[in-house]
């Protein structure tokens, strides 16, 4: 893994980049898309019942397996043609040499200059990944270690708050990967969690989320998590304002309290201190981490807190054994390439331009809103590397909820609806919290669903059952509707992390393929920049001259008058 820094093969890295671009066709001149597009054509109309009744072997065939992950992929509409088509892309979509790119710490994301190393957070010691002439991963275990160190002092009651009460609350103050992370790895994690903490999220700038969060915790058990790389973030920085002033409120007004209330993952040591935190207790990361790849940097204090640090570190080898998996396995058998092809062909030749993730675990009740950060802000992006517009689908829209739950609310449209959405089902052989006849029930519609996606009913099925003529064409089930199935024996931490990484990995093989930068994000830019400039506009006694388009005018006046401005 290790490569000499600045370069790759003797050139220099910009030169590197620039001969990539020019050596790869645009997507749809390239032969294997070409040839996917026939192909498309050749098989748009055979349907799964044909596919599974002429290969009464598919269901054990088209399946792949990691370190206790199974995913079942055969009631996709593709072929075994279709899937060597699709290895052949990623072949001629310079894959290998791409994945080999990242985890050597050469600066893939091209619009910021950056490493992409969120693989190096979860990187054994003994492991070298060079980022501008340095090992990063002594740091990353430096980091670990001082997070240990805190989360064990704060849970075995070590650490007092500043009228020597216990911390029995953490809240975790924070923004999009800063939360989603942290909230998602919570409650999937809940049941390693130690009880006698309570634990609290605040991202949302909308006061209700802090006001609820803390109107039952009492400050002097209370411990604040500030994340916040630049301790900048507009709503972070307010939550955290707020919570300061909501400290000092309950315990006297002493700003000493501060500093044993109140911790920080962040970069900015100047404005950490500057706020009353300790900058002892001050927890750092790195420009090569993106904000929705870190919940197994530092931004997962309150998860360490959470599950303590030796389930983070088993949920950190999960993270590894993927990472593993993903970097040296056959394209063919390679979870996260296998999800990634799977997402091309069903986005670009089937049109479809959602996925729903379905997690048959209420654990994991949050795992559907943690990827759709992760997937839609690394992958919704209209133009290629080299910032020329594409001419085809990128980044289908995610979403979903636990089953079964959705089951009885959107599946209808899954199922009879005009429009195709491939669905990832995750389920678990064994359940965390055993009930009775609980979770054979939920297991069993796992598989139903999944199958009758797949097959469907058919008019003459329907008619046979003695349905009435006028009914028939409600009840029937085209069917074909493409789904994989995840399966683990149960959710631990060590699965969670090979889970997330599965995803991570098949939004990458995406982006590869798509030929696009997954790893900036300055779509979320301008809408910052704006709601900057007219904050001071709604705060302001009298109404500023304004400079926005009519509407955009009109609806400042009308919000002053509805707050009592005017």
């Amino acid at each position: 893994m290790k490569t000499r820094p600045g370069t790759t093969h003797g050139r220099p890295e910009s030169d590197r980049i620039s001969t990539m671009k020019k050596k790869l066709k645009p997507l749809t001149q390239r032969p294997a898309w070409k040839a996917l597009a026939a192909h498309y054509q050749s098989i748009k109309k055979l349907h799964l019942r044909k596919l599974f009744a002429d290969d009464p072997k598919r269901g054990e065939r088209l399946t792949a397996s990691t370190s206790g992950l199974f995913l079942d992929y055969s009631k996709n509409r593709i072929t075994d043609k279709t899937l060597q088509l699709l290895v052949k892309l990623a072949n001629e979509s310079g894959l290998r040499a791409r994945i080999d790119a990242m985890f050597s710490g050469e600066k893939i994301n091209i619009t910021e200059n950056r490493a992409v190393l969120h693989v190096a957070l979860r990187a054994p010691k003994n492991a070298p990944i060079i980022v501008d002439g340095k090992n990063v991963v002594p740091d990353v275990h430096a980091v670990l270690t001082k997070l240990s160190g805190f989360a064990q002092r704060v849970r075995s009651g070590e650490w007092k708050g500043f009228t020597g009460k216990r911390i029995k609350n953490i809240v975790n103050v924070g923004i999009g990967g800063s939360d989603l992370g942290p909230v998602m790895a919570y409650e999937a994690l809940r049941h390693y969690s130690d009880r006698s903490l309570t634990f609290r999220f605040v991202s949302n700038v909308d006061g209700i989320d802090f006001v609820e969060a803390t109107q039952d915790l009492d400050p002097a058990e209370t411990l604040f998590i500030i994340s916040s790389k630049t301790f900048t973030t507009l709503e972070t920085m307010t939550n955290a304002d707020s919570a300061r002033a909501w400290l000092l409120k309950g315990l006297g007004g002493d700003v000493k309290a501060v500093a044993k209330h109140f911790v920080a993952v962040s970069t900015n040591a100047e404005k950490v201190s500057a706020f009353g935190i300790d900058t002892a207790n001050m927890f750092g990361f790195w420009d090569w981490v993106g904000g929705r790849y870190s919940m197994d940097s530092a931004i997962g204090l309150s998860t360490m807190l959470a599950i303590g640090p030796d389930n983070f570190h088993a949920l950190l080898a999960g993270f590894h054994e993927m990472d593993e998996h993903f970097r040296t396995t056959p394209f063919e058998k390679n979870l996260p390439v296998l999800l990634g092809l799977l997402t091309i062909w069903n986005t670009d030749f089937l049109g479809a331009e959602t996925v729903a993730v379905l997690p048959y675990e209420q654990y994991l009740k949050r795992f559907p809103a943690y990827l759709q950060q992760l997937t839609m802000e690394s992958n919704g992006k209209h133009v290629t590397l080299d910032g020329k517009k594409v001419n085809y689908q990128t980044g289908p829209v995610y979403w979903g909820e636990p089953g079964t739950n959705g089951q009885h609310s959107f599946y209808q449209l899954i199922h009879q609806g005009t429009r195709l959405i491939p669905c990832d089902f995750i389920a678990f052989g064994q359940a965390l919290t055993p009930l009775g006849r609980h979770h054979d029930i939920l297991m069993a519609n796992v598989f139903a669903q999944a199958e009758a996606l797949a097959f469907g009913k058919t008019a003459q099925e329907v008619k046979a059952e003695g349905t009435a003529a006028a009914l028939v064409p409600h009840r029937v089930f085209e069917g074909n509707r493409p789904s994989n199935t995840i399966l683990a024996r149960k959710l631990t931490p060590e699965v969670l992390g090979k889970l997330v990484a599965l995803y991570e990995h098949s939004v990458f093989t995406q982006g590869i393929i798509w030929n696009i930068d997954s790893f900036d994000q300055w779509g979320v830019e301008l809408g910052k920049v704006l709601a900057q400039r007219i904050v001071p506009e709604l705060e302001s006694p009298a109404c500023p001259p304004l400079k926005h388009d009519s509407s955009t005018n009109h609806l400042i006046h009308h919000y002053r008058n509805l707050k009592g401005n005017l």
